[in-house]
């Protein structure tokens, strides 16, 4: 037997916050397309994954007003039951696409700074595309099984139910939101630690162009905590109270005391779709070149920078190449290829 929860605050919370996350989402991550396919040329392997991650954000975006209905009409599923289960599908497919993409990401930009002679680095867009699409297919793969999971009721859209009694397909869901989450996070803050590490060990981290970028970064992980962490602490909970409940409880007595927490964690779900909304804030902020383009559309002055490292090549003859190729892989023009880890 399912658990099925009802509430005001899930009512009154999720419509809204997901309808602005939606019209943001929806804007931002257009733009962020059109700009990627019309305007970046010519495109490097960065750009290939910057591209994959926005169309994975745009992807989610367009499932959220069907997610802000059925909250909106008290947990009621309006359009069938097929298209629930696309929708649960992609917004799973799209929420591990966004974390593999990032995690990616993280390692692009990793290699690129510790080991910038390494010839992964010189890999050309065509292996660059191929790589993308062994990424969305091993996240087709462990999503897939979205289509087998069971509504015991026409009305209920939910891929993390409560059930009574254990179901496989529902617990390899379970592992799948976590493993997709935990294993970037890793990889990401491992990335991340080792780049500090690395600048601090040249002593490079000093110079203000490089402090600011480090800043960045930090921030850019910060976010991706804030987004993610939430809903995979309460899902892990969730996962370990379950298998109490089912064991020391009547079956009448479980959905009452999983309550609580099922209902903080269709809330806190609801924050990770914040990582679509904020990725092309990030783009706008770390790239002048996405920046003067945004500006060119809404008729706004452009920026104009000289790029620190051919200033400091010229003003610096004496500096190692390792040096010059350490800081240029983190200028703010190319550290949206770094993290777009919110």
């Amino acid at each position: 037997m399912q658990c099925h929860f009802n509430g005001t605050v899930l009512i009154s919370v999720l419509p809204p916050l997901l309808v602005t996350e939606f019209v943001l989402g929806i804007i931002g991550n257009g733009l962020a397309l059109w700009i990627f396919c019309f305007h970046m040329r010519p495109w490097k392997s960065s750009t290939v994954l910057l591209f994959n991650l926005a169309m994975a954000d745009f992807l989610l975006n367009m499932a959220l007003p069907f997610r802000a209905s059925y909250y909106f009409s008290e947990l009621r599923w309006m359009f069938g039951d097929l298209f629930c289960n696309i929708c649960l599908f992609m917004l799973s497919l799209n929420r591990s696409g966004s974390t593999f993409f990032l995690m990616a990401i993280a390692v692009d930009r990793y290699m690129r700074v510790v080991h910038p002679h390494h010839p992964i680095n010189s890999l050309s867009v065509s292996k660059a595309m191929f790589g993308a699409l062994a990424i969305w297919l091993l996240t087709i793969s462990i999503t897939v099984h979205i289509f087998t999971l069971r509504h015991d009721s026409k009305s209920y859209c939910e891929s993390f139910m409560i059930e009574t009694k254990p179901h496989r397909n529902l617990t390899w869901h379970r592992f799948e939101f976590l493993f997709s989450f935990y294993v970037p996070l890793f990889v990401i803050l491992y990335c991340t630690i080792h780049i500090f590490s690395h600048l601090r060990g040249r002593q490079l981290a000093q110079q203000t162009r490089i402090k600011k970028a480090l800043f960045f970064i930090s921030i850019v992980v910060v976010l991706f905590i804030f987004c993610f962490l939430p809903s995979n602490m309460t899902q892990l909970l969730i996962w370990i109270k379950i298998q109490k409940v089912t064991s020391s409880l009547h079956e009448s007595q479980v959905c009452p005391a999983m309550e609580d927490l099922t209902k903080a964690f269709y809330i806190t779900i609801s924050l990770t779709y914040l990582n679509s909304l904020l990725d092309p804030v990030v783009y706008y902020f770390s790239s002048t070149a996405f920046k003067n383009i945004c500006r060119k559309a809404l008729h706004l002055p452009q920026v104009y920078t000289v790029d620190s490292t051919e200033r400091k090549t010229r003003e610096t003859g004496s500096q190692s190449l390792s040096q010059r190729q350490a800081e240029a892989n983190l200028q703010p023009l190319s550290l949206v290829r770094l993290l777009n880890s919110k």
